[in-house]
């Protein structure tokens, strides 16, 4: 398996400087490339998931390697989706990196292998799980499209042409991007919320037990229901809209790394990290 992990990181590292290679010379040929090895390390990525979840007999998320592997996962996974969807190419020199550099890190970490109980097993866990990291992935995806819409924006209103100014569609490609993954992960967070409520109430006994996971995760999905709100209501575009996007994020990531490290609750009781 660590033979299998390090091969996924060093793929993911190959894409990344396919899609960096790309953003410094606009070949098209390397971003395909990039493209292509990003797809392979996915493909291979889930293959080690899938089998590491069959000899432990649930998903494998109950570390720090563990998880960030499956960070890293979601991000490839949904990053070929949107690259499917919206041709967004320059996109790829955010999230392929990213995959290469947590999935790297994960590598590095120590293995503990947790005994987790049979209650582990629920479908309502693994859908949970799932949803969540792919949503999560979302706004990962959704704050990079925002960091690239300030970077354009800066560049035409002070009309100097930049590096990135010429590799950057219009703000309005951009915006509709950062709009679709905010979409995308603000339903995934929402189905992945449901499903933790229901496998809670088959572990605990209660749909909500005011754990810091619950409560962050509920603070998160209300940011973004107000974007998306703003969004449709009140015309939050353009500007407004990626900065929002950006603080959601890191909202987002204290909830999903700032919670288990410095606040105890439930979410903790399985997982050494």
């Amino acid at each position: 398996m660590n033979l299998l992990t390090h091969a996924v990181a060093f793929i993911y590292i190959l894409s990344a400087i396919g899609y960096v290679t790309y953003l410094v010379r606009q070949d098209v040929f390397w971003n395909q490339t990039g493209f292509y090895l990003l797809v392979a390390g996915c493909l291979l990525h889930t293959a080690v998931i899938a089998y590491g979840t069959f000899l432990a007999g649930h998903l494998p998320v109950h570390n720090l390697r563990e998880t960030l592997s499956m960070v890293a996962w979601a991000v490839a996974t949904l990053f070929i989706v949107f690259q499917a969807r919206y041709h967004l190419k320059i996109l790829g020199a955010f999230a392929s990196p990213l995959a290469a550099v947590v999935m790297s890190i994960s590598t590095q970490l120590p293995t503990e292998v947790l005994e987790a109980p049979a209650v582990f097993n629920s479908i309502w866990l693994y859908f949970h799980i799932v949803t969540v990291f792919l949503g999560d992935a979302a706004f990962a995806l959704a704050f990079g499209v925002g960091i690239f819409y300030l970077i354009q924006e800066q560049a035409i209103k002070t009309k100097i042409q930049g590096f990135f100014y010429r590799r950057l569609p219009s703000l309005e490609f951009i915006d509709n991007t950062g709009y679709a993954c905010v979409v995308v992960g603000f339903s995934l967070l929402t189905m992945g919320l449901i499903t933790g409520f229901a496998y809670a109430k088959a572990a605990w006994g209660h749909f909500w037990s005011w754990d810091p996971k619950e409560i962050w995760s509920g603070i998160a999905w209300l940011l973004y229901a107000a974007l998306l709100h703003g969004r449709i209501s009140l015309g939050w575009r353009g500007r407004k809209a990626a900065i929002m996007a950006i603080i959601g994020f890191a909202v987002l990531m204290f909830t999903f790394f700032g919670v288990n490290f410095f606040l105890k609750g439930h979410h903790g009781e399985f997982t050494r990290w």
